[in-house]
């Protein structure tokens, strides 16, 4: 098995690593809890509003030349509204939070320390920039789903070893459709954040 090398790309350095971000995050959002039924026009779009902000973060991991696990992230500041309104509205300053957008990593190469070495470089970022609030989202979905794989089990106990925890009663809703229907529904996330 190939060696894993990290690099990070800043704002329209992320250009580079289009295709790859978009190919995992369709790939990997597909399936379970996202069911995320994306499109390369709506990948486009996406990259399009993350490379705006010069202080936007992509870090890519390789095995040999295939990028096999991205994550994202940009000033809470710099974000869709769609992100950073709901923040504000709960009472929060946006302007010293850091919010990371997904980490998405190939199923080959799960269990390997790559996902503790996405979060840690965007947590070095988000200090960088002189953050000392760092968030994420997480889609909730009932437990009796009828998408809902056997077995399944939510990622919570890993955010809380890295010290995240939800913020109680702050949401963000996003529209989105799901693998095998028809049209675009409504989903609710929960935010989750750590002081840095």
């Amino acid at each position: 098995m190939s060696a894993l090398t990290t690099t990070v790309h800043k704002g329209p350095e992320i250009a580079a690593l289009a295709w790859d971000l978009a190919r995992l995050r369709l790939q990997v959002f597909r399936d379970w809890p996202y069911l995320y039924e994306g499109s390369e026009p709506e990948e486009a779009e996406y990259l399009q509003e993350l490379m705006a902000s010069d202080d936007a973060i992509c870090v890519a991991v390789t095995a040999g030349a295939a990028v096999v696990g991205v994550s994202t992230g940009l000033p809470l500041k710099d974000a869709h509204a769609e992100f950073r309104d709901p923040v504000a509205e709960f009472g929060l300053d946006p302007e010293p939070i850091f919010y990371c957008a997904e980490t998405v990593i190939a199923a080959a190469h799960r269990g390997q320390g790559v996902y503790r070495t996405l979060f840690e470089a965007r947590e070095t970022h988000a200090r960088s920039l002189g953050c000392t609030e760092i968030c994420f989202c997480s889609v909730d979905r009932p437990m009796d789903h009828p998408q809902r794989p056997a077995g399944a089990a939510p990622l919570d106990p890993v955010w809380r070893r890295y010290r995240y925890a939800p913020v109680d009663g702050l949401k963000m809703r996003f529209t989105w459709t799901d693998v095998g229907s028809a049209a675009p529904t409504e989903k609710t996330l929960q935010v989750w954040s750590k002081r840095l």
